[in-house]
């Protein structure tokens, strides 16, 4: 069970060590890792990661980076399918409060696992999705 869901940006921010990264959002990382619980990442990360590289706006090793965690022996990082059940989720989250369509589906996700989500993405965090940063 996953006990806490990454934006796109913490991913990537993750694995750039990038000092974007929050210390209260590295540290609740951090501890997912060494209760060896498991750390939830959308699909649709996947795909604006992969946007994000073609766009230049990311370095261009940043998806197949992402992969090699998520398929790594022992891996803390899963990968979450959109479903129908985050569909419906996503119905509960205002096109207004949060308007960018991949972080209504992180956000649904988020809600759907019943987990908070770490983002810096302040539609997210000022919506009622718990989040962490």
């Amino acid at each position: 069970m996953a006990t806490v869901l990454l934006d796109t940006h913490a991913i990537i921010w993750l694995l750039h060590g990038d000092r974007r990264l929050s210390p209260t959002a590295l540290q609740a990382i951090n501890a997912a890792s060494r209760q060896k619980t498991q750390i939830a990442l959308s699909s649709i990360s996947l795909i604006e990661t992969a946007y994000l590289e073609e766009k230049g706006r990311v370095p261009t090793d940043t998806l197949s980076g992402i992969l090699s965690l998520l398929d790594a022996p022992n891996a803390s990082l899963i990968e979450i399918p959109v479903n129908r059940q985050i569909v419906s989720a996503l119905r509960g989250i205002a096109r207004a409060e949060v308007p960018d369509m991949p972080d209504r589906v992180i956000a649904a996700t988020a809600a759907y696992l019943g987990i908070p989500l770490i983002s810096h993405d302040a539609r997210i965090t000022a919506s009622y999705i718990q989040t962490i940063w």
